[in-house]
């Protein structure tokens, strides 16, 4: 198994970035209870709508609004795993997730055109491919610093062929030893990924103790969590596949300008999305998720480099620690 340093170790030289301390935790989760209460989250399938249901969340079927009561969250919370590992086809690359533990790194994703270099200083932008795909697969392969394969590109060339992104589970688990995680996952699909990795073990038992891939879910920001992503995490916890669930809200465009209040509503997001993952299936394995940044009024972007993020990131960090989860934060 790989193994990684621990951050905020005094024994380890480096810098440390701690924004709060256990009281501001403390209002930043009493502020998103208030938003998950009133004014809830809109959820968008019907079946995790049935779930939050019979758990005893008040649900508006007209404008499909669940408002989950705390008690609710922090049941969830007792049940999520504080740990869980991530395996590949080859044992050596497994690697332990924790609450306070090692740092990892996977690569960012995921881009849809690769930039070719023709020399002299010229290159040229295209769509990515399959084959760019099975590339970046091997490159992550190589790469001692990654820990595991996040979807980098998407094979392009199979687009409007249909199950796209079974077709990219599939490149991805060929071409590397290491895990892989899909950023892009498809809801009713899902049954399809599970069939591949059971089809690997020969067994589903041993597919569900060594999950040789994840899934990352996006919520809507602000404040909904869509069809295709509640069915990803709903099936994700059912086959006992980890689930990122992991909110890109946008201050100053999809969540408030201030960074603050931007972290109560990103909070609430995947609390919600945290929630719906323990009622389907309690302990599942989850992260706390974030590639939530600002939002570039000048330029209409949303930009993964700038300090922003860096500070929302350290924040997110702390606010999984807090929750006692595994923690992922985006970054360049």
């Amino acid at each position: 198994m790989r193994t990684n340093f621990y951050p905020g170790m005094d024994s380890v030289q480096g810098v440390k970035l701690d924004f709060f301390d256990e009281n501001s935790l403390r209002m930043i989760d009493y502020a998103s209870m208030e938003v998950l209460k009133s004014p809830g989250i809109q959820v968008s399938d019907p079946e995790a709508r049935q779930i939050f249901k019979d758990a005893g969340c008040d649900v508006d079927e007209a404008s499909q609004v669940v408002k989950i009561p705390e008690y609710l969250v922090r049941k969830a919370l007792s049940t999520a795993p504080s740990s869980f590992k991530l395996f590949g086809r080859d044992k050596k690359n497994t690697v332990k997730m924790e609450h306070k533990g090692k740092v990892h790194y996977t690569c960012f994703g995921t881009g849809i055109q690769m930039c070719n270099y023709l020399g002299d200083g010229k290159y040229e932008t295209v769509d990515s491919t399959d084959e760019d795909l099975a590339n970046t697969a091997k490159m992550v392969d190589w790469a001692d610093n990654i820990d595991y394969f996040s979807l980098a590109v998407s094979a392009r060339d199979w687009a409007g062929k249909g199950a796209q992104d079974v077709h990219e589970m599939f490149t991805a688990l060929t071409n590397t030893s290491k895990h892989f995680q899909h950023i892009d996952p498809v809801g009713e699909n899902v049954d399809y990924y599970w069939d591949m990795a059971v089809a690997y073990y020969g067994d589903e038992k041993e597919a569900r103790d060594k999950p040789l891939f994840s899934m990352l879910v996006c919520p809507t920001s602000p404040l909904e969590l869509s069809a295709s992503g509640c069915q990803v995490i709903i099936k994700g916890a059912r086959y006992g596949i980890p689930v990122n669930v992991l909110s890109m809200a946008m201050s100053g465009a999809s969540s408030p300008i201030y960074l603050a209040s931007t972290l109560v509503t990103h909070n609430a997001e995947v609390l919600s999305g945290i929630v719906l993952s323990q009622l389907a299936a309690p302990g599942a394995p989850v992260w706390y998720g974030s590639s939530t940044t600002a939002f570039d009024v000048k330029r209409g972007t949303a930009p993964v480099g700038s300090p922003e993020l860096g500070m929302i990131s350290a924040a997110v960090a702390k606010l999984g620690q807090y929750y006692g989860l595994p923690t992922f934060v985006a970054g360049i």
